[in-house]
């Protein structure tokens, strides 16, 4: 009830913008965890071509993040948004259409250049609209994504059992309907005259250290996020015999996100500085990891459902604190990045932060993957959990070290607040 409470306080543009990305998890989410079985065992594919279309999806998506947040300051977020609900409902409805290779690709591009294109433009005009309540907006946003993201498979498995293309077709007309909707309802912002190039906003974004620094200091965050979707679910399902223990991962983060994400991004902007809680909650994510390493390595549990449920409690304690360290950071790091520099370039700097953690969540995933294929060969289990407990301690040790040197905004230029102590530094 406090989440819908909190999301009327908003002006129509930024509900519509939530109930967007809503529905844009859960038509991804309908999708593309089974497109690679779809690719597979449908169409008879081998794994090879399988990886070069789920990667050419990939590839135009996180490649071009940097140019749809470049198109959202030149053209319009509003404009860019709808652009790209619209070729993601091309993409989506090739996917379903085509069994052909050239279709497959041709879908694997539009689909990622549709999500190239509207990321950025909606944060920037979240950041936009939101004025002094951008946490509060991006938490809001934090919500309706982890809900669609747990709505989208459930309904991607029931779809399933009619066939894939009837989830695909699905999946289209989910992004149809948002094209429609953010046509019809979402108002047009006045887009200021460019005084400069592309690349020279390019430039101009890229010879900014701090933020560079600071994105590359979030890589952690979004290695750690997207355990998520492969470590945890793969350590519930080790730890209870069961395939079904997955589920329970995501339901835990979506009861969690209702019931604590607007109360904890409230009251933690009443008090200190957005650094301190940025670096706690990558903490708090690191951490995430150490209790699932208790039953690492254990096997298949023997003593039936009571030994299975109790294997499982460490992994789900894991998963509640990964949750809520995102809870407790991303939104102060979202509403962060646009006072980084100029207002007429937020969607650049929103473009730019996503290609590198994109670039960070390839890498990070690898590494985990291959502490969890080592780990298994050595019977080293823990080692891919310790991976990621380090990769939140290094993030958390990086955005201090920011904070100290007083670089990040807020930080230098903003007056500390009435009942801050002296030496508490202005909030962001």
């Amino acid at each position: 009830m406090k989440t819908w409470h909190e999301m009327r306080r908003f002006p129509l543009a930024i509900r519509l913008l939530l109930i967007n990305q809503l529905g844009v998890n859960t038509g991804f989410y309908l999708l593309i965890p089974y497109l690679a079985v779809h690719l597979g065992e449908d169409l008879g594919m081998s794994a090879a071509v399988v990886g070069i279309i789920l990667g050419v999806r990939n590839l135009s998506q996180q490649g071009l993040f940097l140019i749809g947040g470049s198109a959202s300051d030149r053209l319009g977020a509003r404009r860019v948004i709808i652009a790209g609900c619209a070729l993601r409902t091309v993409g989506f409805g090739l996917f379903a259409l085509g069994d052909g290779l050239t279709v497959l690709i041709a879908a694997s591009v539009l689909s990622g250049l549709a999500g190239a294109l509207f990321n950025p433009a909606v944060r920037a005009y979240l950041a936009q609209e939101a004025g002094t309540r951008k946490a509060e907006a991006f938490a809001l946003f934090n919500v309706f994504a982890t809900t669609g993201a747990l709505i989208g498979p459930l309904l991607g498995s029931v779809l399933l059992l009619v066939d894939f293309r009837v989830s695909a077709l699905t999946a289209a007309a989910i992004f149809a309907l948002l094209t429609v909707a953010q046509a019809v309802v979402l108002p047009a912002s006045e887009v200021a005259p460019a005084t400069n190039s592309v690349l020279g906003d390019w430039r101009e974004v890229l010879g900014n250290r701090v933020f560079l620094a600071f994105a590359l200091a979030m890589v952690g965050m979004f290695t750690m996020q997207n355990q998520l979707y492969l470590l945890l679910p793969d350590g519930a399902r080790r730890a209870t015999g069961w395939d079904g223990a997955a589920g329970l991962v995501f339901l835990i983060g979506t009861v969690a996100n209702l019931s604590l994400q607007m109360r904890i991004t409230r009251t933690l902007k009443e008090r200190g500085n957005r650094a301190r809680w940025i670096s706690a909650g990558l903490g708090l994510m690191g951490l995430a990891f150490v209790p699932p390493m208790a039953v690492a390595g254990l096997g298949e549990p023997s003593g039936g459902l009571g030994d299975a449920a109790l294997r499982a409690l460490p992994v789900l304690a894991g998963a509640l604190l990964l949750y809520l360290g995102v809870m407790v950071a991303q939104p102060f790091v979202l509403e962060l990045i646009p006072a980084f520099g100029r207002a007429e370039l937020t969607g650049t700097y929103f473009g730019l932060f996503y290609v590198v953690s994109g670039i960070a969540a390839a890498a990070g995933n690898t590494v985990v993957g291959w502490a969890m294929d080592t780990g298994e060969h050595t019977r080293t289990q823990w080692l891919p959990w310790a991976c990621c407990l380090g990769f939140g301690l290094v993030s958390a040790a990086g955005v201090v070290w920011l904070h100290r040197l007083r670089g990040l905004p807020g930080d230098t230029t903003d007056p500390a607040p009435a009942t801050a102590a002296p030496t508490t530094t202005a909030k962001a």
